[in-house]
């Protein structure tokens, strides 16, 4: 006798003494039988056929409308199966997908690790956190020999892995430039070149680029489409915003881009950010650029790095804890 001929003779002794007694005893057989079922993989429809037989055998006189009921169920369950194994197919993929971006974003965060610079100069916080496993954004920081600060912040538009793979080219492009060396035009423009030829048509790269020279006290800065940061005045206590114009990276070879340049005196601030910071709702409505500068300046006397958490954690309790872009906040203060 095989397996499912043990199944149905077992199957049909424990229905039969379930229809005469309809006691607790032959429910638990049910429960015990169904667990061989699940270990054997006999399938929904096959449970339904083994029911119908059991019932022919012990009531051959079943009226023609409860066996026509119980085909209607048995073909009802072959659906059943086929969409279930269907269903179990899909999320076996989706975990498998799941495993693999889980992957990729430990990689992404390894690769395009930048560790904060330490100098006399600048006390330097930085925060980003992304709305989804892959982060879009990117920041930069190179110390170079004469003690200048590059710092680089970069939004690409496109989400997910080949967002994720073309930030880890950007990074390795910037590494291989002697950037302390390069002005922030030129380095904006060569980065141009490699993106334009190297990155899918459908997705561009938006980046602030600036340099910050001790000895001059100076910040020499560059824009390709980026969000604009702010620069916070000491003397005057005001905020107002970087001016700096230039083409989003990857549209056009043959771009270029203009330098600009500020005195940093003892007391000034910059602020560096992406458009997950500008562009947090409430809601669904998108706060005013207002706002941050306000929720900026009520932690404007703690260190730099808890600036930047605290209002991060500000903007993460105004979402209800749910990002709806990537968030990155960068900001430098002048400390001597």
């Amino acid at each position: 006798m095989d397996t499912r001929e043990l199944f149905a003779r077992n199957y049909k002794d424990l229905l039969k003494g379930y229809i005469e007694t309809q006691d607790e005893q032959a429910l638990y057989g049910a429960e015990q039988i169904s667990k061989s079922f699940i270990k054997n993989n006999i399938l929904p429809e096959e449970i339904v056929n083994l029911h119908i037989q059991a019932l022919l055998e012990i009531s051959p006189e079943l009226h023609d409308q409860i066996q026509t009921s119980m085909n209607f169920l048995l073909e009802t369950m072959i659906s059943y199966g086929l969409a279930h194994q269907e269903y179990q197919l899909l999320r076996e993929k989706q975990l498998e997908i799941k495993s693999e971006i889980h992957v990729a974003a430990r990689m992404q965060k390894m690769l395009l690790k930048s560790a904060i610079p330490k100098t006399d100069d600048l006390d330097i916080g930085v925060i980003s956190v992304p709305a989804n496993q892959m982060n879009g954004d990117y920041h930069h920081f190179v110390k170079g020999k004469d003690g200048s600060i590059s710092i680089a912040i970069a939004d690409i538009i496109g989400k997910g892995i080949p967002a994720a793979l073309s930030m880890s080219m950007i990074k390795y492009a910037m590494d291989s430039f002697p950037e302390s060396e390069m002005s922030t035009d030129a380095i904006l423009a060569s980065l141009n070149r490699v993106v334009e030829r190297n990155v899918d048509p459908s997705m561009f790269i938006t980046m602030f680029y600036a340099q910050y020279k001790p000895g001059s006290g100076k910040l020499y800065y560059s824009s390709a489409g980026h969000e604009p940061g702010f620069f916070y005045s000491g003397k005057d206590n005001t905020f107002r915003e970087f001016e700096a114009k230039g083409l989003v990276l990857g549209v056009n070879p043959d771009t270029t881009y203009s330098q600009y340049e500020l005195e940093i005196e003892k007391g000034d601030m910059i602020v560096l950010l992406t458009d997950g910071v500008t562009e947090c709702r409430k809601g669904d409505v998108f706060i005013e650029r207002n706002e941050v500068l306000e929720v900026i300046k009520s932690y404007m006397h703690l260190p730099a790095q808890e600036i930047v958490n605290q209002v991060y954690r500000h903007f993460e309790r105004l979402q209800n804890f749910q990002l709806r872009d990537d968030f990155t906040l960068v900001i430098l203060k002048k400390v001597v």
